[in-house]
C-alpha cells in the first residue's frame, strides 16, 4: 500500500477545463492548449503558406527580360535604319519597309485612326465603304460622289441596331448633325474608332470633296493598345521616296492623335495620344528604333 503523502501528490497532467483531475494519471486525454491560441497559431501558419505560394506564383508568371538587341541599345536616324535594313534584305528585293508607331492610350482617348495619301504607294489600295450622315444638298452631293449609304437623323436608329453587322470602313458627318448622332452612337462607334471626328477630318462641310480624296488615300488604324502599323515603301524604292512617305504618314498620325493642333482649335481640349516610340522594320529584318521622328 502506497504512503498517504505519495497518494495525495499532484498529478503530472491535468484534463482540459471542465473535467475533473485524475490523481496519478500518466497522460492527458485532451490538449491543454486553449482553442483560441491554437486557432491563432494555425492561422499564422496558413498565412505564411499563402504568402509563400503567392510569391512562387508571381515568380513563375513574371516574364524574363529578353536579351537586349543591338538595334534597341541605340536609336538610329531614319536614314541609317534604312541602310541597315537594305543590307539585311539584299537577297529579297521584293521586301517591304513597315513603320510601327506606338502611342500611349490615356483615359478617354479613342483608338488612333486616320487616312493618308502616300506619295508613293507600296501596295494596292482596297475599296472603301462610305456611310454619310448628311441632309439636303450635302446628301445629294455625297451620293453623287459615290457614298454607299447616305441619310440624316432618320438613319441613326438603323445604324445603332445594325452596328454589329455594319461593314462601313469610313463614316462621315456634317457639323450640323454631329450633335444628334453623338449621344446615340458615341458609345457604339467610339470604341471601334468609327466615330466621326473633326480631328480626323471626318466631320466636315465638304463631304463630296472628302469622298473624292478617298480614292487616292488609305486608311490606317491602331490596335487597342494604341500601336499603329503600316507598309511604308518597297525596299527597291529610292531612299528619298521612302522618307517622303514616312513624313506624310507621321503628319497624319500626329494630327489624328492630337500631337499637331487643329487650325480651328475646336479639339484643343480633347485627350491626346502621345507618341512614345517609332520603329522601322522590314519583311525579314529587325525592328530599329528611329530617333528623328518623335
Amino acid at each position: 500500500m502506497l504512503p498517504l503523502a505519495y497518494a495525495l501528490r499532484p498529478s503530472r497532467t491535468v484534463l482540459c477545463r471542465g473535467t475533473s483531475s485524475i490523481i496519478g494519471s500518466q497522460s492527458c486525454l485532451f490538449s491543454t492548449t486553449s482553442p483560441s491560441s491554437y486557432k491563432a497559431k494555425n492561422n499564422a501558419a496558413l498565412t505564411k503558406k499563402k504568402l509563400a505560394a503567392k510569391a512562387r506564383k508571381k515568380a513563375s508568371t513574371t516574364p524574363t527580360k529578353a536579351p537586349t538587341s543591338v538595334y534597341d541599345a541605340e536609336r538610329m536616324t531614319l536614314l541609317d535604319a534604312m541602310h541597315v535594313l537594305r543590307c539585311v534584305e539584299v537577297a529579297s528585293p521584293s521586301s517591304t519597309y513597315e513603320l510601327t508607331v506606338k502611342t500611349e492610350m490615356k483615359k478617354g482617348t479613342a483608338v488612333p485612326k486616320g487616312r493618308v495619301a502616300l506619295p508613293y504607294e507600296p501596295k494596292k489600295k482596297e475599296k472603301d465603304t462610305v456611310l454619310v450622315f448628311a441632309d439636303g444638298q450635302q446628301a445629294i452631293d455625297a451620293k453623287a460622289a459615290g457614298a454607299d449609304i447616305v441619310g440624316g437623323a432618320e438613319i441613326i436608329e438603323a445604324v445603332r441596331v445594325a452596328s454589329g453587322r455594319l461593314n462601313a470602313t469610313t463614316i462621315l458627318c456634317t457639323p450640323g448633325l454631329i450633335r444628334a448622332i453623338t449621344p446615340r452612337l458615341g458609345r457604339i462607334l467610339g470604341p471601334r474608332g468609327m466615330m466621326p471626328s473633326e480631328r480626323r477630318g471626318t466631320v466636315t462641310e465638304d463631304i463630296a470633296g472628302y469622298i473624292r480624296r478617298l480614292s487616292g488615300s488609305n486608311e490606317w488604324r491602331g490596335d487597342k493598345k494604341g500601336t499603329i502599323r503600316i507598309p511604308i515603301g518597297k525596299i527597291t524604292f529610292p531612299v528619298e521616296n521612302v522618307i517622303e512617305n514616312v513624313n506624310h504618314f507621321m503628319d497624319s498620325v500626329k494630327k489624328a492623335t492630337g500631337n499637331i493642333p487643329q487650325a480651328s482649335g475646336k479639339d484643343s481640349n480633347a485627350p491626346k495620344n502621345p507618341i512614345v516610340k517609332v520603329v522601322l522594320s522590314s519583311t525579314q529584318g529587325p525592328g530599329i528604333s528611329v530617333s528623328d521622328l518623335l
